[in-house]
Parts: structure tokens; sequence; C-alpha cells
């Protein structure tokens, strides 16, 4: 599940995309309102979390022009001033749900959730290529019907690429989702991860695909 953050006190935003794609999230990481805009103008997210205090444009600002373009995205709201009012507006601006700081990652991912299963009206919401699953109320994967073992940066690899599954995705790209806010990781980190993981997905009908000169592309293996 692909989730934007949107939050520019860079330790708080390290920490929670760390710990939500230990829980097998996939997080996309801007700093400040114009990027965000941008974003979601360029790509498709499960969820948004979005602070207010935000450089360039405020949270409620973004939000207001996502409704207004018709962007039904889930969008949980971060904020360290929880007063009735600002709730208020908030809401009558199309969020759909606030969580004050400072919050437990438990409940920050339950609420995601929570806010997903909603919007795509099932209670286990999935993701397929192939043979491969994954199960969004466990944030687990499959494949060929039996559990996937797989590290916190695999799964999030993997998951990015099942989240675009047929649409490739660049080295640049994935580098950003793995690593988040690390500094100096080289894109050979990128190839090692994707070595174990074809590794790990031979013999079960589903492949990444090297585009050479762009990056990686999940897609079923054709039949022989």
């Amino acid at each position: 599940m692909r989730i934007l953050l949107v939050e520019d006190e860079v330790e708080l935003a390290r920490w929670v995309a760390r710990a939500l794609e230990q829980g097998g999230f996939v997080i996309e990481h801007v700093a400040d309102g114009l990027q965000a805009e941008s974003r979601l103008m360029a790509e498709e997210y499960d969820a948004v979390v979005l602070d207010l205090r935000l450089p360039g444009k405020d949270g409620l600002a973004v939000l207001k022009a996502m409704r207004g373009r018709d962007d039904r995205t889930p969008v949980l709201i971060l904020t360290a001033q929880d007063t009735l009012d600002e709730r208020v507006r908030g809401l009558n601006l199309g969020a759909d749900d606030y969580l004050p700081k400072p919050f437990a990652i438990a409940e920050l991912e339950a609420r995601i959730l929570a806010l997903i299963r909603r919007s795509r009206g099932r209670a286990h919401p999935r993701l397929q290529c192939g043979t491969l699953v994954f199960d969004g109320e466990t944030r687990s994967f499959t494949l060929g019907g039996a559990p996937l073992a797989l590290t916190p940066r695999e799964s999030t690899l993997l998951g990015a690429l099942l989240a675009r599954s047929g649409q490739p995705l660049t080295k640049a790209q994935l580098l950003d989702k793995v690593f988040s806010l690390d500094a100096d990781v080289s894109p050979d980190a990128i190839e090692v991860l994707v070595y174990r993981l074809r590794k790990k997905l031979t013999g079960h009908g589903v492949t990444i695909v090297t585009l050479r000169g762009f990056g990686y592309l999940l897609e079923p293996e054709a039949e022989a």
C-alpha cells in the first residue's frame, strides 16, 4: 500500500517512514505543501498522511485543492495543535481522520489501515501479480499460496513494484521508496535487493524485469 507522507519535521518523518515501511507500507515522503500537490497530481496513493503546518502551502490548502479536483484519496491529518476549530475545518474540507502529536506508530498504522479499508469498501485489501499476493490486512506476502519471508527492505521494494505491477520504476524512484531519507545510498543497493528477490520468486511465474538504462518492473512470466 502506497502512502504519501507530508511532513516538514525531518526527524519525525524519518521515524514514521521507517516504522511504516517495516510494517509493509510503501512510503513516499515530501516536506512541503507544494511538493505534495505536485506528487498527488502525478501519482496515485492509497492514503495521505498530512501535516498541517507546512512550508510552501499549508495542509488545509493542500486538502482543499485535493477535494476540489475530486481526489478522494483518504487523508489522515497530523497536528500538534489539536483544537476543536481546527478539526472542524479539516473535516469540513474533507479530511477522513485526525491524529494529534505525539502519537504511537501502532495507532497511526491502525488508522491508516481503517481508512484504506473503508475507501476500498472491503475488509481485506489485496494486491496481486500472478501467484504473488500482498494482503493489506496482515501486510504480508504469499507466493504460490505459501508465506514469503522477506526482510523489511525487500518487502518495501517488492511492495513498490507490486503497487505499480506492469509499470516500470526507475532506480532513483526505488532508492527513494526503499531507503527513504537515508543519505549516500548507492544505486547498487537496489541491484542487490532485486537479485535477492529474483531468487525468492524463481519458479513461481512472476519475475522482476530489468529495463536497461531505466529501472525495473514486476510482471507475470509468459507461459512456455
